[in-house]
């Protein structure tokens, strides 16, 4: 076949083709969107009180008087040996098994709802309300949820592993629902081609391609939990919040200092084994 009527693109000057240029409907959409982004930013400069920003480097006297005692034990090892290592280790371990358990059961609760949720695998009038009971169940605070659950079930942990379970379980829905709406099509009609049914299509067609993208999210809100379990204890949901609480009320920042080393350093372990644990799985 003669190449004659093939014409290769044509190049600009500088040899390198012209950049694609954008509608004019696409460029107006853009200009509109952060241009509101931006008037947003704006308007909202006093409601957020942003002009105090030179406070943080002029009023320095009471930040200083803080970090002096926040810090201290850092500098004194006689103070510093004299913590309460024990009870805050232990308390941190209490933290992370809230978070653990509640990761763990937010799992089970969101593979059903991420299936529903998604719109290339129920029907419109399932997947719809599901979506809008995820939206209500992550737009319910978290210390709202435990107070509901401490109600329930009186202060404790248990109160935290369930509230942890609530609003992951939210997230976790919606993420894997959209990781869900964007597999390859491919592999779930070949399934499809052998006369499988519905749930053999999701669980040889669907599950194989979105479990690394799962695996990644979950591990990903282990972590948010254990940092969210902290905040938990302040209301009497068990671990580590509520001493930590407890010496900021008393003015014993030194105390504080040595318990945020506890959480500092036991997020940072957790870190760095759902990096270990995403690397030998994904």
């Amino acid at each position: 076949m003669s190449d004659a009527g093939i014409r290769a693109p044509h190049p600009s000057a500088g040899g390198v083709p012209a950049p694609p240029k954008r509608s004019a409907s696409a460029l107006a959409f853009d200009t509109l969107l952060w241009g509101g982004v931006i008037l947003l930013l704006i308007v909202s400069f006093r409601p957020a009180e942003i002009d105090k920003f030179p406070q943080l480097f002029t009023d320095t006297e009471r930040t200083g008087a803080f970090a002096k005692l926040f810090f201290k034990p850092f500098t004194d090892p006689k103070l510093f040996m004299s913590m309460e290592w024990g009870l805050f280790i232990g308390k941190m371990w209490q933290t992370v098994q809230m978070a653990l358990w509640g990761t763990a059961l937010a799992i089970i609760a969101a593979i059903p709802l991420g299936l529903l949720g998604a719109r290339n695998i129920a029907p419109i009038w399932i997947q719809q309300p599901v979506r809008r009971l995820l939206d209500l169940i992550r737009s319910i605070p978290d210390l709202v949820v435990a107070l509901i659950f401490i109600t329930a079930v009186g202060l404790g942990p248990f109160a935290g592993v369930m509230s942890i379970m609530f609003n992951t379980g939210g997230v976790l829905a919606k993420l894997f629902a959209e990781a869900v709406e964007s597999i390859d099509k491919a592999p779930v009609e070949g399934v499809r081609a052998t006369g499988a049914v519905k749930l053999q299509e999701i669980v040889w067609g669907v599950i194989p391609q979105v479990a690394p993208l799962w695996t990644s999210y979950a591990l990903y809100r282990f972590e948010s939990s254990a940092r969210a379990a902290t905040v938990l204890g302040i209301i009497g949901a068990g671990g580590i919040g509520q001493i930590l609480f407890d010496s900021i009320n008393a003015f014993q920042f030194d105390q504080t200092g040595c318990i945020v080393l506890v959480i500092v350093v036991a997020v940072s372990i957790i870190d760095l084994l759902s990096q270990v644990i995403r690397t030998r799985l994904l």
